[in-house]
């Protein structure tokens, strides 16, 4: 008796099991406020992924339905609390190219900008995205300049021409060290905005862990085990020639001709 009771007991429990997995693989065909109240319960729970299938849903089926300018915004938003800015700025792209107006445009380029500047919590390993969020946070105060975001995006925009000209440094210590003066003079000539003092600019600080391995800025702790010589493959470190005396090469010339 007490074995057939356990064998009801798991054949309830497995029956249950994959009837609650069926209900979920079954979902289809329903009202788009249903994705929506999917959509906002996964956010509300912290399960950002299974909002983003509820949403492929609310799109599949009502691609036409009011609420999904809403709910676009909304996992914006989500992604861009939990730091996944790539899809932060999928989803703002997509309501940007499809449901905004002019005035919801202005936030959700704001939102965009904002992304890609917390993108970037180590300046020197991303020069492209550097490059890209100067070009938007730019554009943004040509379009706006009467926004409510202008401050945020000049002060963004600031810190990211900082951020690039530490980067142009690094980089150009680095074509010290390896005997490229040409080029490290190249990228300390690149000083974009005149109304920054560049000459106070700081370098970022590494914390202690990655400055082991990444150094500050100019140079590292193996930096001992590096021969101090020139590199044989740079040419800025091949000496100038001469120049020709064409009146002393022309005998030669002709010397050439003859025995040819």
């Amino acid at each position: 008796m007490h074995l057939k009771r356990r064998y009801i007991a798991f054949f309830v429990g497995m029956v249950l099991l994959f009837g609650g997995c069926a209900k979920d693989l079954e979902e289809y065909n329903k009202p788009a406020v249903y994705w929506y109240g999917k959509i906002i319960k996964s956010v509300s729970d912290g399960d950002v992924d299974k909002a983003d299938n509820y949403y492929a849903s609310l799109q599949s089926e009502h691609m036409g339905s009011p609420l999904l300018p809403e709910a676009t915004m909304i996992l914006a938003i989500a992604h861009m609390y939990y730091e996944e800015y790539l899809l932060t700025e999928h989803f703002l792209n997509e309501y940007i190219k499809r449901y905004a107006n002019s005035n919801e445009k202005e936030f959700a380029e704001f939102l965009r900008i904002k992304a890609k500047y917390m993108a970037l919590p180590n300046p020197r390993r991303d020069q492209a995205l550097i490059g890209e969020a100067i070009v938007e946070a730019e554009k943004f105060k040509r379009n706006y300049p009467n926004s409510m975001y202008y401050p945020i995006v000049d002060t963004m925009a600031t810190n990211l021409y900082m951020a690039e000209a530490a980067l142009h440094e690094s980089i150009a210590d680095l074509y010290d060290r390896i005997d490229k003066p040409k080029s490290a003079a190249y990228y300390r000539a690149i000083k974009p905005q005149p109304w920054i003092d560049w000459d106070e600019i700081q370098r970022a600080n590494s914390p202690w862990y990655r400055e082991w391995f990444e150094g500050d800025g100019t140079s590292s702790w193996y930096e001992f085990l590096i021969p101090d010589t020139k590199s044989v493959v740079s040419r800025n470190s091949v000496e100038e020639l001469e120049p020709i005396d064409e009146k002393q090469e022309e005998p030669k010339r002709e010397e050439e001709r003859g025995e040819l």
